[in-house]
């Protein structure tokens, strides 16, 4: 049994955190990068469950946010002023940020996501591990940006998944995104106007090789328990709740998986119950 934050497996020093976080961000970008190479032309037009993304919507994404992560760590002013666009209207300026992406060809956005992503975790690698890093959302710590850029990773990998019928993925890089997952708890809330709760949720998910990875009180009344991997399709709106094997048992439990949210901004619509 894995208990407090498995995703940095109980190392001390920040530097080696990042590092072993930066290997995963790696092997889940090769991940997707196994996905995308082999593709025709035509599969990146194919619509994904994200209401009016194409797979190549999903890819211009990632590129953008990569693009948004460097700049917030190398250039605050530049950063500053995307967080000024975007804040009349996030979901409109989330779907502007594609337009890029649209006209060009694959190879040129293929390559464009690879430069791009590199250039950001070159940049993570040069940072202070200390640093506070201003985001979309509240700023955050290093370690748990570098996990925010690795839930992204896959939560739209997921999205081109569905798209391709392609078979999901799940790998002990999920702690990761379970981890960031419990502690945006308050931010779920927050994003929806509600009281951040003040009543402990425990959270019980059992890995992909079956080891149970535990966040909480052992004595918490609220609780979630369920698989990591459909834990995490909850968390990032990948799937509704429903349709999971996640389990909540009290009341604060049953509203927060009703609304989280591991990702920063307003809230997403997420998946209707039955689609998949």
């Amino acid at each position: 049994m894995s208990t407090g934050r498995p995703s940095i497996g109980g190392v001390g020093d920040k530097g080696v955190q990042l590092e072993l976080l930066l290997r995963d961000v790696a092997a889940e970008t090769g991940c997707l990068m196994s996905l995308l190479l082999p593709l025709p032309v035509v599969a990146w037009e194919k619509a994904t469950p994200a209401e009016g993304w194409t797979v190549r919507d999903q890819v211009s994404h990632l590129t953008f946010s990569d693009n948004a992560a460097y700049l917030a760590l190398t250039d605050r002013a530049a950063f500053n002023r995307l967080l000024a666009e975007a804040q009349p209207d996030p979901v409109a300026f989330v779907d502007r940020a594609n337009i890029p992406g649209q006209g060009i060809g694959v190879p040129q956005l293929l390559g464009g996501f690879v430069q791009t992503r590199v250039q950001m975790v070159q940049a993570l690698r040069s940072v202070v591990p200390q640093t506070r890093v201003p985001w979309f959302g509240p700023p955050m710590s290093v370690l748990s940006f570098v996990a925010a850029r690795l839930m992204e990773t896959w939560a739209h990998g997921q999205d081109i998944r569905d798209a391709l019928d392609a078979d999901m993925v799940a790998t002990d890089r999920l702690r990761h995104i379970v981890d960031l997952g419990v502690r945006t708890l308050p931010n779920s809330f927050r994003a929806h106007g509600r009281p951040i709760p003040a009543a402990p949720v425990r959270v019980e998910v059992t890995g992909p090789t079956g080891e149970l990875w535990v966040w909480g009180d052992e004595g918490a009344a609220n609780r979630v328990t369920g698989s990591a991997l459909d834990f995490c399709l909850v968390i990032t709106q990948r799937r509704h709740p429903q349709d999971t094997d996640v389990i909540t048992s009290g009341p604060v439990a049953a509203e927060w998986i009703a609304i989280a949210q591991a990702f920063a901004g307003p809230p997403g619509p997420g998946r209707r119950a039955g689609q998949f």
